[in-house]
């Protein structure tokens, strides 16, 4: 449908200019109609005044009533329709406003029905190993020997893993997470996190190797939720290393920001997929195996939420194997 003032910028200039082409509409049709009746002559002016007004009203009103279409289609869940918007006033702006949340209330729908059904599934690999491992107990088909409980125990710290993980990103959504900024040593800080690491590689079965090179400086953040990151980081870096792969955690000063490195030596992280792996529920093609325990897909979009709330950055670097590196204000 030709809207022909779609060009004006402001509404109230299209009405001033709706009533002028209609008079100067009816104008032209007395000044043709010289010799005709007068009243012949008057409805005819009234009728093409009417019909220039409504032709072009008629661009004028269209956005406001696909937007109430749409609107209706919203109320009963389809977030797929969309307004045009081709006028420059400010039925215009409305409509490319009116665009933009639709389609931001159609990615948050999406997201909604991707985290039940991830959330879901994450749940259900654990619960379903659990009672296995426990109907397996009752039968007297296993025997509950340490082997067998420390099955059960590992999917049950998977179990925690998640919760843990949902409820972090539940608070950091709702903004409830304060930084506790203190003065830490980063030597021992880098130290504790490898050591937990490795601790927790060897319970899994993993045969890595970790080294830690840090500086003897000082620096100032949250220590807690920034080995909140580190530890995710290692333990990421376990899961994709080879049986006896060497993973490589690293700090140093530079500048006035503090910057730690995590490298390992596995088959690292496609160029295409370095910046989605922090979004939530993302693992990328190389992601580890069910077997291995696999990964809720939230460390790293957490991990992303903590570095950026300390004002820092986080991010895969071109190099052999995956590293990724976090740097934040040291505040040293």
């Amino acid at each position: 449908m030709i809207r022909p003032l779609d060009w004006v910028r402001w509404i109230k200039l299209k009405l001033g200019l709706v009533l002028l082409l209609s008079g100067l509409a009816s104008l032209i049709v007395f000044r043709i109609g010289i010799g005709w009746l007068p009243p012949a002559t008057s409805i005819t002016a009234i009728a093409v005044a009417l019909l220039t007004s409504q032709v072009l009203a008629h661009g004028m009103t269209r956005p406001l009533r696909e937007m109430t279409a749409a609107a209706r289609a919203m109320a009963r869940g389809d977030y797929t329709r969309r307004v045009r918007a081709t006028a420059r006033d400010e039925v215009g702006q409305l409509a490319v406003a009116f665009n933009q949340m639709a389609a931001d209330l159609d990615m948050a729908d999406r997201q909604r029905r991707e985290l039940i059904a991830n959330v879901s599934h994450e749940l259900r690999t654990p619960i379903f190993a659990l009672q296995a491992v426990l109907e397996n107990i009752v039968d007297g088909v296993e025997v509950p020997d340490p082997g067998t409980m420390k099955t059960a125990l590992l999917q049950t710290e998977r179990l925690g893993r998640l919760v843990t993980e949902l409820l972090d990103l539940s608070r950091i959504d709702a903004g409830a997470i304060a930084l506790d900024l203190q003065a830490f040593d980063v030597a021992a800080f880098l130290d504790a996190a490898v050591r937990e690491a490795e601790v927790n590689a060897a319970a899994a079965g993993r045969e890595v190797r970790f080294t830690a090179t840090a500086p003897a400086v000082t620096a100032v953040a949250d220590p807690e939720r920034l080995h909140q990151v580190i530890a995710n980081l290692l333990d990421n870096a376990a899961r994709h290393s080879p049986a006896g792969g060497q993973i490589c955690a690293e700090a140093r000063a530079d500048g006035a920001d503090l910057v730690i490195e995590v490298a390992d030596q596995g088959p690292g992280i496609p160029a295409a997929e370095r910046q989605r792996v922090f979004d939530r529920f993302t693992r990328g093609s190389n992601g580890a195996t069910r077997a291995d325990g696999g990964g809720t897909g939230l460390g790293l979009a957490i991990a992303h939420w903590i570095v950026q709330m300390h004002g820092g950055t986080i991010a895969v670097l071109d190099a052999p194997g995956c590293r990724i590196q976090v740097r934040v204000p040291a505040h040293t």
